[in-house]
This record gives structure tokens, sequence and C-alpha cells, in this order.
């Protein structure tokens, strides 16, 4: 059930979505990062284990589709190492919103989903507000676009 708080959340978050997170003009890494870093090194196994953002360590780097993931131990490095199609986020750590729409857009490590064993990232908040509405129908059309929004 939706309630009105969530109706307005979503309706407010509109104008910021488009705004936002304008689509790509060239084309895109497979992996978002910034830096060379993806998950502005935040520890994606983290968001599994501890169901938080954790900050990763330069000590426990792996570089994964030519990006680097930091983790905040060993032990999830070797989890990551050993599963990285569970614990990687979903289109390469673009917002799982954006890329529903068509387009590629940034994320914020603490706009988080973690949604039938997959992590999904979003541009803020807020879109995961919007995301959160449907997530099966945007998970669908984010499918069927990716990879082709990297351009």
């Amino acid at each position: 059930m939706i309630s009105r708080r969530h109706l307005i959340l979503s309706a407010a978050a509109l104008p910021l979505a488009g705004s936002l997170a304008s689509p790509a003009m060239a084309a895109e890494p497979p992996v978002f990062q910034m830096g060379g870093v993806a998950i502005n090194g935040i520890d994606p196994v983290a968001y599994f284990t501890q169901a938080k953002p954790v900050e990763g360590s330069d000590a426990e780097r792996l570089t994964y589709m030519g990006a680097d993931f930091l983790f905040a131990s060993a032990e999830n490095r070797e989890m990551f190492e050993a599963n990285p199609a569970k614990y990687a986020p979903q289109y390469g750590g673009y917002c799982a919103y954006a890329v529903s729409k068509g387009y590629t857009a940034t994320t914020d490590p603490k706009a988080w989903s973690v949604y039938n064993d997959r992590l999904y990232l979003n541009y803020s908040r807020a879109v995961r507000a919007l995301w959160a509405v449907d997530k099966e129908g945007h998970i669908e059309r984010a499918d069927a676009n990716w990879p082709s929004v990297l351009g």
C-alpha cells in the first residue's frame, strides 16, 4: 500500500530525477566509478552482511570489470572474489532507476536497496523512493536497457 507521504515524496522527486540525472552523451565505462574507484569506495559486500554502506580500505582493493572495488576486510574481498555476480551492484553501479528510463546517472552509496539478493544503487534517496514504487517493473525495463545505455 502506498502512503500519502510516499506519493508526495515521489511527486517531489520527479523534477529532481529528470533535471539532475541527464542522459549520457558519450560511451560510459561498464562500471560507474569516480577516480577509478567503484561505489565511492564503499564495500559492496557490507550492504549484504551489515545492511549499510561501510567504507572500504585501500589495503583491501580488487579490480573487477576495469574498476577498483574497496573492501572493509579481507573476508569481504574474498566473498566478492568468489561470487562477484552476487555482490557487484547491478547495472555497473549506475542508478538503477535511470537505467530503467534509458540513460545512466551517478549514484549515492547511501541510496541503495538489496532486492532479491541483488544490490541496486540510485542517484539519491528521493530517486530510490521512485524506484521502490515498482521495483519489479523498473528491474524489467533496466534489464532490457542494459548495457545499451552505456552508449
